[in-house]
């Protein structure tokens, strides 16, 4: 954990090259969810860089706090970022997806030091957050919880059992965030299973709700500080743009996991580079 909270610019730097990493490691793999994994660039650099406390070097540290990647396919985006961090070897990245590396599609905490739980399985992140923040308060240990949900994942229901349960209990010591890019698998959130007001639903259900803009790490700093500092149950709600930074991907639900073919790859670090104008 830095000890002095970064700039504006020098996290904005960070994210925009996390997501240089991403499209390099998915079109290496020549598979791996892109566009989810974009969309959440700058929470994982806020995340990781100004918020967290937590020793990579001592990942097991019982007083560090925990985070759970709930949409467990934005992998690449939490691998690109332990690995900045010091978790492991940077070289790892380029083995995402081979047969016996410990990169898998999904995370699995056997196998990557930092992953605090293996995710994939979309709507369980959230539960089990809401066991980490009951464990640190039965144990009197100061850590605390944040999960990162996907907003399609919200459809499902075992979240808002979590939630209720959050709320019962008021744990202060649990922040949910949502990657709100209003696109999933096979298109729209709103064409597959609107969700109306999600705002208004998570404060029926006792949860204090944060909006932000996702991609400006100022708002969404702001936004996770005054989410920790509320005592009981907080939601940051970050809008965000599925595939940002890459033109030809951002909104589309086709890049929620398609293969990146060469010259695909190649307009896309273009544009990141800021080698063309789009």
């Amino acid at each position: 954990m830095t000890t002095a909270r970064p700039t504006h610019a020098a996290l904005q730097r960070t994210a925009h090259e996390l997501r240089k990493t991403i499209v390099r490691m998915n079109h290496r793999a020549g598979s791996g969810h892109t566009g989810g994994s974009l969309s959440c660039a700058e929470i994982l650099t806020v995340l990781y860089d100004a918020v967290l406390k937590a020793r990579p070097q001592e990942p097991d540290w019982p007083e560090r706090d925990r985070f759970v990647l709930s949409k467990g396919h934005a992998a690449p985006a939490l691998y690109a970022t332990l690995a900045r961090k010091g978790y492991f070897d940077a070289g790892l990245l380029d083995t995402l997806r081979r047969l016996d590396s410990p990169l898998q599609g999904h995370p699995n905490m056997k196998t990557t030091p930092g992953v605090e739980m293996s995710t994939g399985s979309l709507g369980m992140g959230l539960s089990v957050g809401v066991g980490m923040a009951l464990a640190a308060r039965r144990t009197g240990k100061p850590f605390r919880v944040f999960v990162l949900c996907g907003d399609g994942e919200m459809q499902e229901g075992q979240n808002w059992e979590a939630l209720m349960s959050a709320a019962k209990w008021r744990l202060s010591n649990l922040v949910v965030i949502i990657d709100r890019n209003h696109v999933q698998l096979d298109g729209t959130e709103e064409a597959v299973m609107p969700m109306g007001d999600l705002t208004a639903k998570l404060t029926a259900f006792g949860m204090q709700v944060f909006p932000c803009d996702g991609h400006d790490v100022t708002s969404l700093l702001d936004a996770i500080e005054q989410a920790t500092a509320h005592d009981g149950p907080a939601v940051v709600m970050a809008e965000t743009i599925k595939g940002k930074g890459v033109s030809f991907m951002e909104g589309e639900a086709a890049w929620h996991g398609k293969p990146i073919g060469d010259e695909e790859f190649a307009a896309a670090m273009a544009e990141l580079e800021g080698r063309v104008t789009v």
